[in-house]
């Protein structure tokens, strides 16, 4: 008798602990979003509003507080996000006290393109539109079309990757050969580039020319650096 009464105990017990965790699970779900936190990983220019990221996220409701913790599907918020051209990617999840958080990572633009419409190209060779929030500060590139972007996208990679390139280019252009020219911050000379192959020695050559016409200040002299040749440097001279 003593072991029934203990298995009925146990069983009420168990029973008790599945309806308040049923009450409790019910009630959690039907409450509404107490707050939303939106912030921007990385250090990068705001590039997509707060403003922006919360449309997405309500749609056509009025207010992401008035949306019920159950009708929140996180991974259909997250696809919404990372459908934006800007944004990378995002992650979307909700706390124990009700807020929902939203983490963004924007699209990081190398370059941008002159063209109609303008666009920038990203650091993995996507395009991405212009930004009505902020302008980057990025070289131009002229007389390329969207599907010349895979061609001259290793260039461009290549130019944000390297500090000295980075600091010194601020423009890429092709030419009606299909060749490539670039032009410098600081000097008035032209860099034929060429073709885009060769792409790390065409770069060192230009560093070693730099440095050696820096050092005997002949560099004002120069019109254009000619890179296209593998293995040398011509130059002409004003």
């Amino acid at each position: 008798m003593k072991i029934k009464l203990s298995h009925i105990r146990n069983l009420g017990l168990i029973v008790g602990l599945i309806s308040i965790f049923a009450f409790t699970s019910k009630r959690n779900a039907t409450r509404r979003v107490e707050k939303l936190t939106i912030e921007f990983l990385e250090e990068q220019n705001p590039y997509i509003t707060e403003s922006a990221v919360n449309k997405l996220l309500i749609q056509n409701r009025n207010s992401i507080g008035k949306v019920a913790k159950e009708a929140l599907v996180l991974n259909a918020l997250e696809k919404r996000l990372d459908a934006h051209k800007l944004i990378k990617d995002s992650d979307v999840y909700l706390t124990v006290n009700g807020e929902l958080k939203v983490n963004i990572r924007q699209r990081t633009p190398i370059a941008r393109v002159n063209a109609l419409p303008s666009f920038y190209v990203d650091d993995v060779g996507k395009t991405i539109p212009l930004s009505g929030n902020f302008t980057a500060h990025v070289p131009l590139v002229y007389n390329v079309k969207e599907k010349d972007v895979p061609e001259v996208y290793p260039l461009l990679k290549k130019i944000y990757d390297d500090e000295f390139m980075r600091k010194h280019i601020i423009q890429i252009s092709k030419n009606n050969r299909g060749d490539y020219e670039l032009k410098m911050r600081i000097y008035s000379f032209d860099i034929y580039f060429g073709k885009i192959e060769y792409i790390e020695t065409k770069v060192n050559n230009l560093k070693a020319f730099y440095q050696k016409a820096r050092k005997d200040k002949s560099i004002a002299e120069y019109a254009v650096v000619n890179l296209q040749y593998r293995n040398q440097v011509v130059c002409t001279k004003k």
